[in-house]
């Protein structure tokens, strides 16, 4: 069952109009939510983050907040599996003919519940590939929009050359992955690009931030470079599907030796704590 403009219905039973300004223009923003143990995860915090996307384009949020919540869970309850993601888009609606300007249109909701498995333990600790590439995507990376060909085509990168992840650079400072948040660790600090137009600020990074914290980490959110990866202890990427995932290998070079510092357990078990709160 998938939820589309105010029903709940079959997937297969789903249409969205060909003059929706989603599939025109990639006019709209969207959410995933994890969810753990049957709980929506973080629901507040997803939200926020949805209220924001939606202000910064102009389209009026058509739900209150316990309205979000009743639909989500329901949505969830029609699942049997425990662990889920949630993907949830708003565009700005159908108009009568494509054109760039837009009048007030009523949104398109559309909400579908994936399997949720994240990786365990043993097999992160193994670490994962990753190359680097030019950030070329536009300066407002911070609204969470669905218009992400650039994204899709570093992701295509990935598949083609076998790693898990594009890691993003403007000039010189590492930006985010493709589909990530990235930290560094160096010295016993935990170092991430600030939130701004560059970056989606995750709600997984805030968590990763706070976990680090509890393991007496000191963070820092300042920009660093390829060359600072190339001598850190450390290279890490986040995300809602991915958790926290150590990259141990960077455009061929090894990471500290192909080896997971001690620091990632401690956050890893933390954040695993918080999943359940």
């Amino acid at each position: 069952m998938v939820f589309l403009n105010t029903q709940f219905i079959k997937k297969d039973q789903a249409c969205i109009s060909v003059m929706d300004r989603g599939f025109l223009f990639g006019d709209g923003v969207y959410e995933v939510i994890p969810v753990y143990q049957s709980k929506i995860f973080r629901l507040n915090a997803h939200l926020k983050r949805l209220q924001k996307s939606l202000d910064s384009i102009k389209i009026i949020n058509p739900y209150t907040f316990n309205e979000w919540s009743y639909i989500l869970t329901k949505l969830v309850n029609f699942s049997s599996l425990s662990n889920q993601s949630l993907y949830l888009q708003i565009t700005r609606g159908c108009d009568t003919q494509r054109q760039h300007n837009f009048a007030k249109l009523t949104p398109t909701i559309y909400i579908e519940s994936n399997p949720l498995t994240p990786k365990s333990k043993s097999i992160l600790e193994q670490g994962f590939n990753a190359i680097s590439r030019e950030d070329i995507r536009w300066g407002r990376c911070d609204i969470k929009a669905t218009s992400l060909l650039a994204n899709v085509l570093y992701v295509e990168q990935a598949r083609q050359q076998g790693v898990e992840e594009v890691i993003l650079f403007r000039g010189k400072k590492i930006t985010e992955g493709a589909s990530s948040n990235v930290f560094m660790l160096k010295d016993d600090t935990l170092f991430t690009h600030p939130a701004g137009g560059n970056i989606l600020s995750g709600i997984t990074r805030d968590l990763v931030i706070s976990s680090a914290k509890a393991c007496q980490l000191s963070v820092q959110e300042v920009a660093f470079s390829l060359a600072d990866i190339r001598r850190c202890e450390g290279l890490w990427i986040s995300s809602s599907t991915r958790e926290i995932m150590p990259i141990t290998l960077l455009d061929g070079a090894t990471i500290n030796q192909g080896k997971i510092n001690q620091h990632w357990h401690c956050v890893y078990d933390y954040y695993q704590q918080l999943k359940y709160d």
